[in-house]
């Protein structure tokens, strides 16, 4: 029943962002997953989403390109907090972080922009 009600929060932030976003998130799979592997943490640190492709921003032209991947990491988030408000933020900030990526926005720019 967790996992369903965490794949809930995270359709419902995908369903938050502004139009003009959701509009241009074509070839993009979302999928929830427990944890990453070893080989996509290695430092051992908290990892949260991962966005897996080719951002918008480096693309060229009408070029194919296999879809996109963005996973939410539900055991992480879980663990940071038991309130269903708290991880139901957690997770909005988590699909904006990484849709932030698909469109070629940094890691460095979000942390300017306060939504590291």
């Amino acid at each position: 029943m967790r996992r369903a009600r965490f794949a809930r929060l995270v359709r419902r932030a995908l369903a938050d962002l502004p139009p003009a976003f959701r509009e241009r998130m074509r070839n993009v799979e979302v999928v929830v997953a427990d944890q990453p592997t070893p080989e996509q943490c290695p430092e051992g640190g908290t990892l949260l989403g991962l966005y897996e492709g080719v951002p918008l921003t480096d693309r060229w032209g009408g070029e194919p390109v296999l879809p996109d991947r963005i996973t939410i990491y539900r055991v992480p988030i879980e663990a940071m907090t038991s309130s269903p408000k708290g991880q139901a933020d957690i997770v909005r900030d988590t699909v904006v972080h990484e849709v932030a990526h698909h469109f070629g926005i940094s890691d460095h720019r979000l942390d300017e922009l306060g939504l590291g």
